[in-house]
């Protein structure tokens, strides 16, 4: 063995086992293992394969001192930030997308996807940056783009031109935002067109406002019956859920799980952009992401942005992200806290469709949480303490500690 960590729980009130780590992958996980290896003690802490952070825009990360927050809408959102990454170079993307990819190996995360937008603003400089950060920090975090049109599509005849340059460029999926666009139908087909094109997944910000009239979900289902995407189709925001009846959501929830359509929500966005009309009792504005679960969807949650106009706070913490999702949603038993941690881990992985899991054979991508349970982590924003990419040890915060006199 290369490495043993020992006394882990990998399952909740399991048994602790050690983890024998040889050439990168998992060789064994048993009691007591008898192995000579660099060793290290979890001591009874849960050890699993790291967060999975399945939205997230590092591109536009980190840029709060370059735009005016008046209103806080999602249209000065948008337009303050198109205004500021028309100044974009390819080094400024770098520096803070590094940045912020660091956070997120610090908060455990292993596996991220991110949005990358591509117009006639940015250009495709975003994506040039983006490609050397998913090189240059492969060591520790794997990372997925998704050449992605914000500001619309059919107004813009250049940005479908560019989404199919940095497609060929190499980039893993294409995303759209119908709500952004003069013609949100037309929108959606056009991501399909693209994805069918070249044979990636799509994933749209969709129906983000408080309105339940006029969602654009009814087209990205037609558009992916009609063309067998099922499994390959995800939808972030998805607020309009959250201004549903109950029998509304169920029968919308059964459609999604049908028709194989994962969801995303992103608490921080979603609380401090919607119901900014609202003089009292204001809506949290954040789909159910754990009643959708239990009807079969795919439901994840997920970072967004950060310090920006879109949201002008965050940490790439997604334990944090899934402790304020359960308070916005009320949660309190320890399955569904359960069910929360699987949102940012193993669920959040299906969406991207990778296979996640501790087994034998599998890959040493380990990470170790300051706490027994996944209930506890959530409930207690549980540090992350240490994390392993292939067995080799990418990072390290050691628990803290009290010196009594």
């Amino acid at each position: 063995m290369d490495l043993v960590l020992r006394n882990a729980r990998v399952v909740t009130d399991g048994d602790l086992v050690d983890i024998g780590v040889r050439n990168g992958r998992i060789a064994a996980m048993a009691p007591n293992l008898g192995a000579a290896a660099s060793e290290r003690d979890a001591a009874g802490r849960l050890v699993f394969p790291g967060f999975v952070d399945c939205h997230i825009h590092l591109d536009k990360a980190y840029i709060l001192d370059r735009c005016t927050i008046c209103e806080g809408t999602l249209a000065e959102a948008v337009r303050e930030t198109a205004r500021a990454k028309a100044a974009f170079t390819e080094e400024d993307v770098y520096a803070r997308a590094a940045r912020l990819v660091e956070q997120a190996i610090l908060h455990g995360t292993m596996l991220l996807r991110t949005f990358v937008e591509v117009d006639p603003r940015a250009g495709l400089r975003s994506l040039a940056a983006i490609r050397r950060i998913k090189h240059d920090y492969a060591f520790a975090v794997d990372i997925e783009i998704c050449a992605f049109a914000q500001e619309g599509l059919t107004q813009e005849p250049e940005t479908e031109n560019l989404l199919s340059q940095a497609l060929a460029a190499g980039a893993d999926l294409v995303g759209g935002c119908p709500y952004t666009d003069p013609d949100p139908a037309e929108h959606v087909r056009r991501i399909f067109d693209l994805a069918e094109r070249f044979g990636t997944p799509v994933d749209f910000h969709a129906d983000f406002d408080l309105d339940p009239e006029g969602s654009a979900l009814p087209h990205i289902i037609a558009e992916t019956e009609r063309r067998g995407f099922g499994g390959r189709v995800s939808v972030g925001h998805a607020t309009k859920l959250s201004a549903l009846e109950p029998n509304a959501v169920e029968a919308m929830a059964r459609r999604l799980a049908a028709t194989g359509i994962a969801v995303t929500v992103l608490p921080a966005t979603d609380l401090f952009l919607t119901g900014r009309d609202a003089r009292r009792l204001v809506p949290r504005g954040v789909a159910p992401a754990h009643l959708l679960r239990q009807f079969g969807v795919t439901a994840t949650i997920a970072t967004n942005n950060v310090l920006n106009p879109f949201t002008p706070f965050g940490d790439a913490s997604l334990i944090r992200m899934a402790n304020l999702y359960a308070n916005v949603a009320q949660l309190a038993r320890d399955d569904e806290m359960d069910a929360v941690f699987a949102m940012v881990s193993a669920d959040a992985a299906r969406l991207m469709g990778r296979a996640y899991g501790l087994r034998i054979g599998g890959p040493a991508d380990l990470a170790l949480l300051d706490v027994a349970s996944s209930s506890a982590a959530v409930r207690q924003i549980a540090a992350p303490i240490a994390s392993w990419k292939s067995g080799r040890l990418v990072m390290e915060r050691p628990a803290g500690r009290i010196f009594h006199p």
